[in-house]
């Protein structure tokens, strides 16, 4: 019975985790965009979305707790925290193993955001997708319920939207950075043509 239990508390702490990291990814998706700019406080917004990054790096520590304590797949530390190192489902685990990582790396730089410079900050926040992704794989090549029809329709709606809003993003970013060419009304080049001509000294 206490195998079982914890067993349970591996798939629950498991999918919980990457259920608040997905919602976590798609909340700071919407709020890049302007989807959510004029729904609420920026504030109260940015809070939510660091809140349930912050629950995801919890859950995935209570994960990795539940495993140790499993007794049906005896993980280590090292099984856990190195890559390519359990002899369980080697690559599906290692996937798991990069997706901590890269959670850890979002979190860290998350609270130290002030102290560090813009532009580091940007690309290791961006990474966030890297561990959203590693964390999908390892969950359906790993995980127990990775054959439940209701997991794999939550995960393609959710992964479609991700990538919906990613492309939206991004094509809203390079459109951001393509120069305005500004046209000056008729008035404004007439104008500029007659003061030009009375400052002409030939004229």
């Amino acid at each position: 019975m206490i195998s079982q239990t914890w067993w349970y508390v591996t798939r629950a702490t498991g999918i919980t985790a990457r259920v608040l990291l997905a919602l976590s990814v798609v909340w700071g998706l919407l709020l890049s965009t302007s989807v959510l700019k004029s729904w609420s406080a920026p504030k109260w917004l940015l809070d939510l979305h660091r809140f349930m990054g912050g629950l995801a790096l919890l859950f995935t520590g209570l994960h990795l707790a539940a495993l140790v304590a499993d007794s049906y797949v005896h993980f280590g530390p090292a099984d856990l925290l190195v890559p390519l190192a359990s002899p369980y489902k080697t690559w599906p685990v290692a996937g798991g193993v990069l997706a901590l990582y890269t959670l850890v790396a979002v979190e860290v730089t998350s609270l130290a955001m002030a102290r560090l410079p813009r532009r580091w900050w940007k690309r290791i926040h961006l990474t966030s997708f890297a561990c959203y992704w590693l964390a999908t794989v390892h969950t359906i090549t790993a995980g127990t319920d990775a054959s439940s029809p209701w997991l794999w329709w939550t995960t393609t709606l959710v992964s479609a939207a991700i990538v919906f809003l990613t492309l939206y993003r991004a094509l809203a970013d390079a459109d951001a950075m393509r120069p305005a060419r500004r046209r000056r009304p008729a008035s404004d080049r007439g104008a500029s043509r007659v003061s030009g001509a009375a400052a002409d000294p030939r004229t």
